[in-house]
């Protein structure tokens, strides 16, 4: 399928882009349709109520948070070949998991994929060029892009890409990489340089950046090396950013009325650093490239679990009926765990 590509003609139009831009299209279980809490056994924790406003897609009960050492098991339809590419981005839809996978050959040509719910794998747009995914409530995927270095909006249905934005003063970005977006339409952006040989031009830095509705492009933070993942805690009162290399870190920054107020560092030391994915209790879920496993770090950076894969990892998604199902991509493989808490769907 071709992509034929559209441009915001003004900044009306770029605001009504931005403004679709919300959480999974999907309603949030309700309470005659949400899987029941189990009653906590003797001697074990009971379900963990939220702390934070509920978020919308979160039961008012998010469940409890997994400890220990645990291990995601591969998807078999989803197997790849590991060696040429990655799978990136995970987004959860409500009915089918979409992620991109890309090459290493010139250009790092990319497409987006989708498994659906029972199993099948499918291409859903070709020649994307795109890493980072997220949803728009119209069922329209919001996309960090390398080949064009832009966020773009693709739709599903004819495979359409409309640029959101694709500079900041004046010059191109390197290579979008991982994306956030509030509820009001805000879009919080990662720019390492990982993919900038995929077109001409780029930036001096690499940055962290905010897009607000009106479509003004703000620096976040121009201080971590090649900031990777991103993501927004359930009640939209921090944003987390991972990056840094071999001894990378994860940052919190706090927002106040939608801008950042003040930093500080979860963790420090974290090999290869790479997406994020956060469950309603606001936990944080890390993927360690190299490490080949998942941390789970509660919002004041403490130690709560580890999950293990079997080849290098990317990022994360909660999704399935009840998205307590969290989805890693990595080099060539999709994996899942059942858990029991429910978590936002990329």
């Amino acid at each position: 399928m071709k992509s034929p590509t559209r441009t915001a003609s003004s900044a009306a139009l770029l605001a009504l882009v931005l403004g679709a831009c919300q959480r999974e299209q999907a309603q949030p279980p309700s309470a005659t349709d949400a899987t029941p809490a189990p009653a906590a056994a003797a001697g074990e924790p009971a379900a963990q109520p939220s702390t934070s406003p509920v978020h919308p897609l979160c039961p008012a009960t998010p469940g409890t948070a997994p400890s220990g050492d645990l291990t995601a098991t591969r998807i078999a339809a989803a197997d790849g070949d590991g060696s040429r590419g990655l799978y990136e981005g995970p987004v959860w839809n409500g009915k089918a998991l979409y992620f991109s996978d890309f090459t290493f050959a010139d250009g790092f040509p990319s497409r987006i994929r989708r498994l659906t719910a029972d199993g099948r794998l499918e291409t859903a747009v070709e020649a994307s060029g795109s890493n980072g995914l997220a949803l728009g409530t119209d069922g329209a995927l919001v996309a960090a892009i390398h080949d064009r270095k832009e966020l773009s909006r693709f739709d599903l249905v004819d495979g359409s890409r409309m640029r959101i934005v694709g500079e900041f003063q004046g010059q191109p970005f390197n290579s979008p990489n991982d994306l956030a977006i509030a509820r009001d339409g805000t879009i919080w952006f990662t720019d390492p340089d990982f993919q900038r040989a995929a077109g001409p031009g780029g930036q001096d830095k690499t940055r962290v950046y905010r897009v607000g509705t009106d479509g003004n492009v703000s620096v976040v933070d121009e201080s971590i090396a090649n900031p990777n993942g991103i993501a927004l805690s359930p009640d939209e009162r921090t944003l987390y950013v991972a990056g840094g290399g071999e001894q990378g870190v994860l940052r919190a920054y706090d927002l106040v009325d939608g801008q950042p107020r003040g930093q500080r560092d979860l963790a420090t030391g974290v090999q290869v650093p790479d997406g994020l994915a956060v469950d309603c209790l606001g936990n944080i879920y890390l993927t360690e490239h190299n490490r080949r496993r998942v941390r789970v770090l509660s919002p004041q950076g403490e130690a709560l679990a580890t999950i293990g894969v079997d080849a290098n990892i990317t990022n994360a998604a909660f999704g399935g009926a009840q998205r307590k199902t969290l989805y890693l991509t990595g080099a060539g493989a999709v994996w899942s765990i059942e858990l029991d808490v429910a978590g936002l769907p990329y």
